[in-house]
């Protein structure tokens, strides 16, 4: 049964953050009452090798929804294959002044300028640390980022804290250098300024996985807004320095797709169906530079299971989702599942 289209206009009649937190609470409830297996229906099975990972499907959830890790465990039981938290930062921060989320509900997008709001990462490594679906050997990511009040040529330190904090706990971490909302960190997605950091924290993880024997994957989160020039300068330095996966793509700052909308002009990142186009491209660009030597995790824009199977189909390996939820739902990730088993059945047919 799909409940969502009996609560969505209730939902959709909150003030976004509001609704975000309300779903949430009852998302956590439904679970903790065990009623949540019978809302969602069965979940669908396609396993994949996925940087050394064995996940269930490739279908993940993108970072951002659950920012501190509150709700891990109900969101592993709507059958997603892998969780990425976060952004966490250092020390905790309420973020930008409200309002600063907004849905464009003829466009299916949301306009957003959170700010990293979270609970700091110590607070947040440990509801991972106390979380079933960590106990039971789920794959969750945490993705780290830097304080809103520590400058910009200091933001490698954040990083550093960032990784060492989550080493212990996190499954693979990812280094968010693409929000628009924390000033000038997409900076650092400049050659200078991603060469500085990246072999900063290859350093560190060397150390690391010396001290812990553990070596931590690490993926890299980018931005849609890249020129080609940017796609080639920072495809060389992820493999000069390491780097497990790419990203592609958080929210971006063009408002071409949304012309029409009211709310157009509001300052931050947007998702959702505006900016599956763009996102896509990026992929696309970072695919044929790379050529599969490092894997990459088509996010942005999906909101459906055609949308999911165009990413795969554009390079990416996996799928991550966020916006689309907001819109259509948890049935949108069986859904997901679903097609691109279709895909790798037609694929498997045509080989045979």
């Amino acid at each position: 049964m799909n409940f969502f289209p009996l609560v969505r206009p209730y939902l959709f009649s909150l003030d976004p953050e509001k609704a975000h937190h309300v779903a949430f609470k009852a998302l956590n409830l439904a679970h903790k009452l065990g009623i949540l297996p019978f809302l969602v229906g069965p979940k669908k099975s396609l396993p994949i090798e996925f940087c050394g990972f064995h996940l269930p499907n490739p279908v993940g959830l993108a970072a951002g929804l659950d920012k501190d890790g509150r709700y891990i465990d109900a969101l592993a039981a709507l059958g997603f294959g892998f969780l990425e938290i976060g952004t966490v930062t250092p020390l905790p921060q309420e973020g930008n002044p409200k309002p600063r989320m907004f849905r464009l509900s003829a466009s299916s997008g949301i306009i957003n300028r959170m700010g990293f709001n979270n609970d700091g990462v110590k607070a947040c490594v440990e509801r991972v640390r106390a979380s079933q679906f960590y106990k039971n050997g789920g794959v969750i990511g945490i993705n780290i980022g830097k304080n809103a009040l520590t400058p910009i040529e200091n933001a490698t330190q954040d990083y550093l804290i960032g990784l060492r904090a989550v080493y212990d706990v996190a499954s693979y971490v990812t280094v968010n250098i693409s929000s628009p909302n924390t000033k000038n960190l997409r900076s650092l997605q400049s050659s200078h300024e991603l060469e500085h950091l990246l072999s900063s924290l290859n350093f560190e993880r060397e150390k690391l996985t010396d001290e812990t024997g553990k070596r931590l994957p690490m993926f890299l989160k980018l931005a849609p807004d890249l020129t080609p020039e940017q796609v080639f300068e920072i495809s060389s330095l992820v493999e000069n320095y390491q780097i497990d996966a790419l990203i592609t793509t958080n929210t971006t700052l063009s408002r071409e797709t949304v012309k029409h909308e009211r709310l157009r002009s509001e300052a931050g990142g947007l998702s959702g169906k505006p900016v599956k186009e763009l996102s896509t491209k990026i992929l696309m660009q970072f695919s044929q530079k790379l050529k599969g030597r490092i894997p990459l995790i088509g996010v942005g824009g999906i909101a459906t299971g055609h949308d999911a199977v165009e990413k795969i189909q554009s390079g990416a390996e996996v799928v991550q989702l966020y916006s689309g939820l907001i819109f259509s739902g948890p049935i949108l990730i069986q859904e997901c599942i679903q097609s691109i088993i279709n895909l790798k059945n037609k694929s498997k047919f045509h080989q045979s």
